[in-house]
């Protein structure tokens, strides 16, 4: 009988997680629906009296499409450029027995001490002499190379929970090490690279400092500087803000709902299990 009791406690304290979740998304999504005078008279927390969708026509046409597809270059490079280079590196860190490698990989994870406010102004430096200054390429490195300890070291944890009798049976069976990697260890470690994938995408999608200060032109601009441009002297045009907002989240959202489960199994650190 005391299990079939409804639990009234754990039902208002979901009711109260929700408001306090739901609220701030009803807001945002309501605003985009109403014209600024609307918004501005009648508030945020107010239903729209008629529905429109000229905030999200505006931002398109405003340029907030090219700032858009600029930051699905970006991240679509960086996600790349990790996938080329980790899976192969937490490879030979989990298989090689050397101590010359597991001295460069202590090296290569120094870089999660290192803030990238902290090497900005070098780092500008060097992009603008390598004449990378105001193009995405100068965007897309640095941001992947920030992206790469923490996606080493997760991916490193995934591939050391594969038992070496698997190892060891594709090596008795003649396979190369070439073979054991696509075979093996890229399969079984599919959760960590969803990880990395998902990491990297946010590094690149939610990127502000690089854009900042390595951009600036209108024609490399990203989405988290394009969200400035709804900002004047005379005030904020926050429907069209929170317009851009949806726009801008949809992506990353999709991913991560495709992505949620094998990336908490990967922080989790048993994705290869």
């Amino acid at each position: 009988m005391r299990k079939n009791r409804p639990n009234y406690s754990a039902g208002f304290g979901s009711l109260v997680w929700l408001l306090v979740v739901g609220l701030p998304l009803y807001v945002m999504l309501v605003a985009t629906f109403q014209t600024r005078p609307d918004y501005a008279a009648n508030g945020p927390l107010s239903f729209p009296g008629h529905f429109t969708l000229d905030n999200y026509v505006d931002d398109l046409n405003s340029g907030f499409a090219q700032y858009f597809l600029n930051t699905v270059i970006v991240t679509v490079c960086v996600v790349g450029i990790v996938l080329l280079l980790v899976p192969p590196l937490a490879y030979t860190i989990v298989r090689s027995q050397g101590r010359a490698t597991t001295t460069v990989f202590r090296l290569f994870l120094l870089g999660l001490a290192i803030p990238s406010q902290a090497v900005i102004v070098p780092m500008f430096f060097v992009i603008s002499e390598a004449g990378l200054y105001d193009n995405l390429i100068g965007v897309i490195l640095p941001t992947a190379a920030f992206a790469m300890p923490v996606c080493a070291l997760i991916l490193t944890g995934v591939m050391r929970d594969i038992t070496p009798d698997l190892y060891e049976a594709m090596t008795m069976d003649g396979a190369s090490s070439r073979r054991v990697f696509f075979q093996l260890v890229l399969p079984l470690s599919r959760s960590g690279i969803s990880t990395i994938v998902v990491f990297s995408a946010l590094q690149a999608w939610n990127g502000f400092l690089f854009p900042l200060v390595l951009t600036q032109s209108a024609q490399t601009k990203v989405i988290t500087l394009g969200l400035y441009d709804f900002q004047t002297e005379h005030g904020v045009d926050t429907p069209g803000l929170l317009a851009a907002v949806v726009l801008s989240m949809l992506p990353i959202l999709i991913v991560y709902l495709f992505a949620r489960r094998a990336l908490v199994q990967g922080l989790m650190g048993v994705g290869g299990k």
